[in-house]
């Protein structure tokens, strides 16, 4: 403790990306933030760490006490240190993403802090370094969503095709040919298609999937050949 005294000390904060896919599009969660400085000006979903709790244990606080979310997805990808990026005082943030279902997890968002849903890219300018934050975490799920069954957290249990590749091209920012995705994705073995259709858009309808997890657990990177051109480098 004698060698720890003459060190200079920092406040610890977390900040949340939290991600939904709705109507086609992939939406980020944001909140008008509460304190100064910038108060009432649009914000990621953040907190200080407390002195007895983990980062991991503040990131899933602060988002239950933000906006009632709890038992999601969520997983630190980054820490955000500039020595400017709070005016008030040196903080270190620490910063994680989260993906969820909107339909499913709607009934739990509370408006106390008016968080409210946008499509990605037509979201307000954040406070501090949070659009850069943003932009890093959308790098980071497109990494992710190429190895691992990660956007299917992004969607309900049983989803169609369409749904899907608009999910795809939303996350990887492409247009994907139709033909060709339906293909491949058929030919991989990962969903299980079901007898239900969705009929919601033509009376033909559009059968529903539901992911295979056993075969994905084997052959995720059969993901890496649906995506033309996709670059994985960080």
């Amino acid at each position: 403790m004698i060698e720890y005294s003459s060190q200079p000390h920092y406040l610890v904060a977390v900040d949340c990306i939290v991600f939904g896919f709705e109507d086609g599009r992939l939406k980020l969660l944001l909140v008008k933030r509460g304190l100064q400085p910038e108060i009432n000006k649009w914000s990621l979903i953040g907190g200080f760490v407390g002195p007895e709790e983990s980062t991991d244990d503040a990131a899933i606080r602060v988002l239950k006490k933000n906006t009632g979310l709890d038992g999601i997805y969520l997983e630190q990808f980054k820490v955000y240190g500039k020595p400017d990026r709070d005016p008030i005082e040196r903080t270190l943030s620490v910063a994680y993403f989260a993906l969820i279902d909107i339909q499913k997890y709607s009934n739990q968002l509370n408006t106390y802090y008016h968080a409210e849903w946008f499509p990605i890219n037509e979201s307000p300018q954040l406070i501090f370094d949070h659009d850069t934050m943003v932009a890093d975490a959308r790098k980071r799920l497109r990494y992710k969503a190429a190895l691992h069954p990660v956007l299917f957290e992004l969607l309900p249990k049983k989803f169609t095709l369409p749904q899907l590749q608009l999910l795809f091209e939303e996350v990887n920012h492409m247009k994907i040919d139709t033909g060709n995705f339906n293909r491949k994705m058929n030919s991989t073995g990962l969903l299980i298609r079901l007898q239900e259709k969705d009929k919601s858009s033509s009376k033909k309808g559009a059968y529903y999937f539901k992911l295979n997890h056993k075969r994905y657990e084997s052959d995720f990177h059969l993901i890496l050949n649906l995506i033309p051109g996709l670059k994985l480098d960080l």
